[in-house]
C-alpha cells in the first residue's frame, strides 16, 4: 500500500490530503491555535460557559445566565500562550484488527487521526510529541515544533507495527508525570483495558491540568457483532482461539460491549474529557472534522 502521496510534503499520509484542508480552517486558532490554547483557566478573555460542579469557585458564577436559564453557569477565560500536545498511539496487537466491512485497521485509522492532529498542530508552530506504545512503549518523541518534527512523526507511525498486550495505564500515568507543564494529551485507543485501571489513568492526567481528549477507535464489526456463520475466533494480546456461533452470543454480547462503551463514557464525563468515537468505517475527515467543529462552539450561551 502507498502511504504517502504528493502533498505539501512527500511524507504526508493520502488520507491528510482532505483532511488536513478542511480541517485547518476550523481548528485554526482553537486546538492548534499559538495565541489561544485550549486550556480554560481564568486569565484575561472570556471564552465560554461550563456547569457549576461542587466545589467550583463561585466568584465565576454567571448570575445573569443563571436568571435565564434557572442553572448554574461558570465563566472560562482564555490564557494567551503557546500549545504543547501529546499524542498517546496505542499498537497492541488488538488495533491490528480489521473485518471485511472497514476500508482499514484500526492501526491505520489511529496512525492517520495522529498525524492528522500532528499536521494541524505544527502547522501553527505549536509543539506536539508522540507515545506509541504497547507492552512496552515503542517510541517516544519529545514535544517539539518545526517541519522536522512533522516528518519524524510520521516515519515513527508508518514504522509502528501492532503486537503484544496493551499498557494503557501505564502510559497514562507515565504521561502524566513527563509532561509537567499543562498541555493538551489525546489519547488514540480502543481501550481493551479493564474500565477502573483506564479511569485511575486518565484521573491522573485531569489532576495535572490536562485538557484531554480520548479518541475511540472501533471496527464495526466490534460495535455490532453481525456474523453469521460458526467462526473459530483468534484470540488477541495472549487469548486462545475459540469456536463458536456468533448468533447465540450476539445478544449477550452486545449487552457486555454497551456496558463497556456506556462505562468509558461516563468515566470521560465524570472528568471533562472530550469522547471521540471514531469507527474505521467511517470517513476520517468528517468525523473529526465534525468533531473538532462541535468542540469550537460546545458550551456557548
Amino acid at each position: 500500500m502507498e502511504y504517502f502521496p504528493k502533498f505539501l510534503d512527500p511524507r504526508l499520509p493520502a488520507q491528510l490530503e482532505g483532511l488536513a484542508l478542511r480541517a485547518k480552517a476550523i481548528v485554526e486558532g482553537y486546538v492548534a491555535g499559538r495565541h489561544r490554547s485550549p486550556y480554560h483557566g481564568f486569565s484575561v478573555e472570556f471564552a465560554e460557559h461550563r456547569e457549576y460542579s461542587p466545589g467550583d469557585d463561585l466568584r465565576y458564577l454567571d448570575w445573569k445566565v443563571f436568571g435565564r436559564t434557572d442553572k448554574f453557569y461558570l465563566k472560562r477565560f482564555q490564557e494567551e500562550t503557546d500549545l504543547t500536545c501529546g499524542l498517546l498511539v496505542d499498537a497492541s496487537e488488538s488495533m491490528r484488527y480489521r473485518s471485511e466491512r472497514a476500508p482499514w485497521s484500526k492501526w491505520e485509522c489511529a496512525r492517520t487521526t495522529a498525524a492528522a492532529l500532528a499536521y494541524l498542530v505544527l502547522n501553527r508552530q505549536d509543539r506536539v510529541g508522540l507515545t506509541i506504545f504497547a507492552e512496552k512503549t515503542g517510541t517516544t518523541l519529545r514535544p517539539e515544533a518545526g517541519a522536522d518534527r512533522f516528518k519524524d512523526l510520521v516515519q515513527a507511525l508508518e514504522a509502528g507495527a501492532p503486537a503484544g498486550r496493551t499498557a494503557l495505564e501505564r502510559v497514562l500515568h507515565e504521561t502524566a508525570e513527563r509532561y509537567r507543564r499543562r498541555g493538551l494529551i489525546v489519547v488514540i485507543s480502543d481501550f481493551f483495558s479493564p474500565l477502573d485501571e483506564v479511569s485511575v489513568g486518565l484521573r491522573h492526567l485531569r489532576h495535572r491540568r490536562h485538557d484531554v481528549i480520548v479518541v475511540h477507535i472501533l471496527d464495526p464489526q466490534e460495535m455490532e457483532f453481525s456474523f453469521r456463520e460458526p467462526l473459530r475466533f483468534r484470540g488477541m494480546e495472549g487469548l486462545p482461539k475459540k469456536l463458536a456461533d456468533p448468533r447465540s452470543l450476539r445478544q449477550a454480547y452486545l449487552r457486555e460491549f454497551g456496558r463497556f462503551l456506556s462505562g468509558l463514557r461516563a468515566a470521560c464525563r465524570g472528568l471533562n474529557i472530550d469522547y471521540l468515537l471514531l469507527r474505521t468505517d467511517w470517513p476520517l475527515d468528517r468525523a473529526l472534522t465534525q468533531y473538532l467543529l462541535t468542540r469550537s462552539r460546545r458550551i456557548r450561551i
